[in-house]
């Protein structure tokens, strides 16, 4: 890793100390589309009518690596409800995601933010950053950085907007 790349990388893993739910006013989410691993582009625009959870997060990120499997259950558990969660890598480079994702497969949709449009569509500044936005299109919640113990209240926020 570069060394540009640690000091980023420790930067915004450094704003994981405060890891936190921010209370997000229900705004419209700004659509967007990007390129998947899968080869095909997907915007948010397609995904309307769903709960949708973006998470952003980076290969170099420890807190990331943590949070993926956990994340990857979630997926498992509340798709066949109007659930997705979507994967939203912030590399420029997609090998490094690309190697992790072999040892750490998931099966939601990942897509790759090469060049950070989205990522500041969102305001994310802390890796990982994830966004929940409910079946009309509304951010409803943002967390900022992970601690273990935090999918207990994703799951509760999964649950209460699938609800709706």
């Amino acid at each position: 890793m570069s060394m540009g790349k640690w000091i980023r990388a420790a930067a915004l893993c450094g704003a994981l100390v405060a890891s936190s739910l921010v209370s997000a006013s229900s705004s419209v989410a700004p659509n967007f589309t990007l390129p998947s691993r899968a080869g095909d582009n997907v915007s948010l625009e397609q995904l309307k009518g769903k709960v949708v959870m973006l998470n952003f997060w980076a290969s170099w990120c420890g807190p990331c690596r943590t949070e993926m499997p956990l994340l990857e259950q979630m997926h498992k558990r509340y798709s066949a409800l109007g659930f997705t969660l979507v994967g939203v890598n912030v590399e420029a480079n997609t090998a490094d995601a690309e190697r992790w994702l072999q040892d750490t497969p998931v099966s939601f949709p990942v897509l790759f933010d090469r060049d950070s449009k989205v990522s500041k569509l969102y305001d994310v500044n802390a890796m990982p950053s994830t966004v929940f936005i409910d079946r009309k299109g509304n951010i409803r919640y943002l967390h900022k950085g992970y601690k273990p113990g935090d999918e207990g209240e994703y799951l509760n926020q999964i649950r209460a907007l699938l609800k709706e």
